[in-house]
């Protein structure tokens, strides 16, 4: 494993949803190497990837340890079922968002104003947790794609307390199709979250790095 690579070689997926799924096909059509997990044994889920993430590999959960970079793409209000010691040392990418209208009110969240991703990185305090992908749909991930230096090229915001795993992620980011803006420590993910200018729009490059100024000197992150 290697989380100081300035881009990574291997990715796993953690759910296989819509999201999971949508990641993970970008991943593959970018010429990474996908590994894919459920709570379910691999041998269970493994069908279903080939039909839904075709190219993708499904494992077991804790063979996602393998990977360079892990996304995890679960329901929010399962991540206490994530084992922390599945994730020590590890670059991972939290795309989960708490949709309270959904999911039902959760006290974790309700009650910290905290951005979701550092109540995440308390339960997993070994990881080196980086928060993007959020603020766009699974639709949008795979429609929106452009190549590099494109004029429409939609921008994504980057998150972490770990410089390298932020760098680590970009790369990520480019390399499926979207420019990647630093938004700094983990805190800022707190102004991309649902609800906000960020997570409601679709935003370039130059556009996303105002708007982050703006909001996280509003909140003085």
């Amino acid at each position: 494993m290697t989380t100081t690579a300035v881009t990574p070689g291997s990715i796993g997926i953690l759910g296989a949803g819509r999201v999971g799924a949508a990641v993970a096909r970008r991943a593959v059509e970018s010429g990474y190497e996908v590994h894919i997990a459920t709570a379910k044994p691999a041998e269970e889920i493994a069908l279903l990837a080939e039909i839904v993430t075709p190219g993708a590999i499904a494992v077991d959960a804790p063979e996602l340890a393998e990977t360079d970079l892990t996304v995890i793409a679960i329901p929010l209000r399962r991540y206490r079922d994530l084992d922390p010691a599945h994730f020590a040392g590890r670059t991972v990418v939290d795309v989960m968002n708490y949709w309270a209208p959904t999911d039902g009110e959760q006290p974790d969240f309700e009650r910290d104003a905290r951005s979701t991703s550092e109540v995440i990185q308390d339960h997993l305090p070994g990881a080196l947790l980086v928060k993007s992908l959020n603020h766009i749909g699974y639709h949008d991930l795979e429609a929106d794609h452009r190549t590099p230096g494109a004029a429409d090229r939609r921008a994504l915001a980057v998150a972490s307390d770990h410089e390298q795993s932020r760098a680590l992620v970009a790369a990520f980011i480019d390399r499926i199709g979207f420019d990647a803006v630093d938004a700094g420590p983990l805190a800022a993910g707190r102004v991309f979250q649902p609800g906000t200018e960020i997570f409601n729009g679709s935003h370039s490059a130059v556009q996303l790095r105002g708007l982050l100024a703006a909001a996280c000197a509003g909140a003085r992150i």
